[in-house]
C-alpha cells in the first residue's frame, strides 16, 4: 500500500493585527485612480574634481499637493530605494506629472531590476532645472522643483514633504496618464 502525505493548504492572505492582509488592501487601493508623476533628483559628484554625478528618476503616483501657502507637495517613496537613500542626502529634486503620451517613459522608471538610470535617460527630452539641477521631461503636463522640509518615516515607505521652488506648465492641454487597477491608463 502506497502511503501519500498530505499537501497543505496554501496559506490563507495573512492578515495584520488589526485584520487587513496585504491583498486585500492592495486591491482596495488598486481602485484610487492616480496621477503618475516622474520624480528625478541629481546625484553630486562625490568630490569636487570627481566624475559628474549622475541623474536619478523613479515613476510615482503616490504624489500629491499638501498646502498652498506654502506651497507644499508630498511624494511617498520605498524606504531604502535609491531615489529615499538620494533624498535623504540631496534636497533638492523635482518631479515631472507625465501626459498620456509619456507612458513609456512611466513603465521605463517603474522596472524592477532595471539597467542604470544614466541608460534611462539616454533618448529623453529635459531641461536641467535651474533651482534643483534634477531633469525635468519636456512634454509633461506640469514640472516642479522642490526641497525637502521634512521627512517622515511611515511603515515600509518614507514620506517626503517639499516645498515648491518653481513650477510651469510644458504642455498644458495634453492628457493625463493615470494608473488605475494596477494599469496605466488613459483618461477619457
Amino acid at each position: 500500500m502506497l502511503k501519500t502525505t498530505p499537501v497543505p493548504a496554501p496559506p490563507a492572505a495573512n492578515p495584520h493585527a488589526e485584520g487587513v492582509s496585504n491583498d486585500e488592501f492592495r486591491a482596495a487601493m488598486s481602485r484610487l485612480a492616480a496621477g503618475v508623476c516622474l520624480i528625478t533628483a541629481h546625484e553630486p559628484p562625490l568630490t569636487a574634481d570627481g566624475p559628474r554625478g549622475e541623474d536619478v528618476g523613479m515613476t510615482a503616483t503616490a504624489f500629491l499637493s499638501v498646502s498652498l501657502d506654502p506651497p507644499l507637495v508630498l511624494v511617498s517613496l520605498r524606504e531604502g530605494s535609491r531615489m529615499d537613500d538620494l533624498l535623504a542626502e540631496q534636497p533638492l529634486w523635482a518631479v515631472s506629472v507625465l501626459a498620456d503620451h509619456q507612458l513609456q517613459t512611466a513603465g521605463r522608471f517603474a522596472m524592477k531590476g532595471r539597467i542604470s538610470d544614466r541608460l534611462l535617460f539616454a533618448d529623453l527630452p529635459y531641461e536641467r532645472g535651474e533651482a534643483s539641477g534634477a531633469p525635468l521631461l519636456s512634454g509633461a503636463l506640469a514640472t516642479l522643483e522642490c526641497r525637502t522640509e521634512k521627512r517622515i518615516e511611515a511603515g515600509d515607505h518614507t514620506l517626503v514633504i517639499g516645498r515648491v521652488l518653481t513650477a510651469s506648465l510644458p504642455s498644458p492641454d495634453s492628457s493625463p496618464l493615470t494608473y488605475f487597477r494596477g494599469r496605466y491608463r488613459h483618461l477619457g
